[in-house]
């Protein structure tokens, strides 16, 4: 791809958007960005940008803008049917987000790993297991570090290994990962995408430009995701916690177990892995099954797996306060997530739900939450939302924000009592992301000093 004096566009200023053009201004493209937010929200960021001699619209999206450019890379945030973008590919101008631009010039083969839940805990392992193997590996995309910023540490012998989300894969076009994953599909995002079966869609593009000699695997307990396997162009791989299977990684006898090229051999015993849940065992069987197909030795797969704990903001314990523990579970931005969140724990649990809604169904929470929370703690824009459709399964406190809720959920907690956030939805009503979200978490539960929790008593 050709940028030098090129007119590109780069649409919203998110972590990747302000990369893709630092990116393409490196390369003697003539950037332009351009973002709804106003010019205070974005100061920090138009700083940078202007430095580099980069111009920006703030505040609108203005119809000249999008129309005078030779290409326009959108940031996972902006919908891609969005009016000015559609009117540009009327025109012939091409659109294609920032995964997109990285891969044409990305170095080395791509694994690429996305789902509804479980995306990031999966990248990160199979990223540790191929750097523990000795593998030239980086680790990028959704996970935090936009793909872009990785292409010039790529080589020829590099593996890069990324977290793609339905948002990232809906402007592919010649995106094509050497092994791809969808570890499972459950309703999120229906704000964007509007109906289930269009986000399945844009999930299952990640198969759409494998060829032979590349890989899909799929979770074969996941009836959605095992529902694809046509979809796979390449050899097919598989992950079950529940059954065996021919080719991939399945448990048997407490072992996980790898069965592939005729091959059957033990990997690692299940009580070796550190994660906490069952979707966490699901996720160790889709990264090992990855690793093994890339060539990793099975001892180099459990020294890996053995050493992993929980990334950041997914089931993380951030403290045992007076006998009372904090799980931060930020990443937890949709039901389905929250139900495994809550699977995690036999009982006794205060759960802190809220935040931006994203169309979700919170009826189906109520099963576990008779069974084991001792409170819901609501917070945010979707508070009454989630608060009408859980009402009877447990005890309610409308907290408004999280500090209260963390507050309002020590003071009612016990000794051997949780304290979880898992909040089924989106950050964005008053956090800037999830992770935002989770660090003002960990922040309150450690400011519950000694001389607070003294009037607790």
């Amino acid at each position: 791809m050709e940028l030098k004096n090129k007119r590109v566009l780069v649409v919203g200023l998110g972590r990747s958007g302000v990369a893709s053009a630092f990116f393409l201004q490196d390369r003697g493209a003539r950037v332009t960005v351009s973002d709804e937010k106003s010019e205070a929200q974005l100061q920090n960021e138009i700083a940078a940008l202007l430095d580099r001699g980069v111009s920006i619209e703030t505040g609108r999206h203005g119809e000249r803008t999008f129309r005078d450019q030779d290409l326009i890379v959108v940031s996972p945030g902006v919908p891609a049917d969005q009016p000015q973008l559609q009117n540009a590919r009327s025109m012939g101008i091409p659109v294609i987000g920032e995964v997109e631009l990285a891969f044409r010039f990305l170095e080395g083969r791509v694994i690429a790993i996305t789902g509804s839940n479980g995306k990031t805990t999966t990248t990160a392992l199979t990223g540790e297991i191929l750097k523990k193997s000795g593998t030239k590996t980086l680790v990028g995309g959704n996970i935090g570090t936009p793909v872009i910023s990785l292409v010039g540490q790529s080589t020829p012998d590099t593996l890069t290994v990324l977290e793609v989300s339905s948002f990232q894969l809906e402007t592919i076009q010649q995106f094509r990962p050497w092994i791809a994953a969808i570890l499972n599909i459950t309703p999120d995002h229906l704000d964007r995408h509007r109906t289930f079966q269009a986000y399945v869609d844009a999930k299952t593009r990640i198969f759409e430009n494998q060829q032979a000699g590349d890989f899909g695997v799929l979770n074969a307990d996941d009836p959605t995701s095992a529902a694809l396997k046509d979809r796979v162009k390449g050899s097919l791989g598989w992950f079950s916690r529940k059954h065996s299977v021919e080719n991939g990684s399945f448990v048997g006898d407490d072992q996980i177990i790898f069965r592939g090229n005729g091959r059957e051999q033990s990997v690692l015993g299940r009580g070796d892995i550190q994660l906490k849940g069952a979707h966490n065992l699901e996720n160790t069987l889709a990264a090992v099954t990855m690793a093994m197909i890339a060539g990793c030795a099975a001892e180099q797969v459990r020294d890996a797996v053995v050493g992993f704990r929980a990334v950041e903001h997914r089931l993380e314990l951030v403290a045992t306060v007076q006998g009372v523990a904090f799980y931060n579970d930020s990443k937890a931005t949709n039901v389905d997530a929250t139900l495994k969140a809550l699977e995690s724990f036999p009982g006794k649990i205060h759960l802190i739900l809220g935040g931006k809604d994203k169309g979700s169904d919170y009826t189906v929470l109520n099963p576990l939450l008779r069974e084991r929370a001792k409170g819901a703690y609501l917070i945010g824009a979707a508070a009454e939302k989630i608060g009408s459709q859980i009402q009877g399964s447990t005890r309610l406190v409308r907290s408004g924000t999280l500090q209260h809720a963390v507050r309002q959920a020590f003071e009612a907690a016990s000794s051997g009592d949780v304290v979880l956030l898992a909040p089924a939805c989106a950050s964005f009503d008053q956090f800037e992301n999830y992770e935002h979200r989770g660090r003002v978490f960990k922040e309150l539960v450690l400011a519950l000093t000694p001389v607070t929790l003294g009037e607790r008593a």
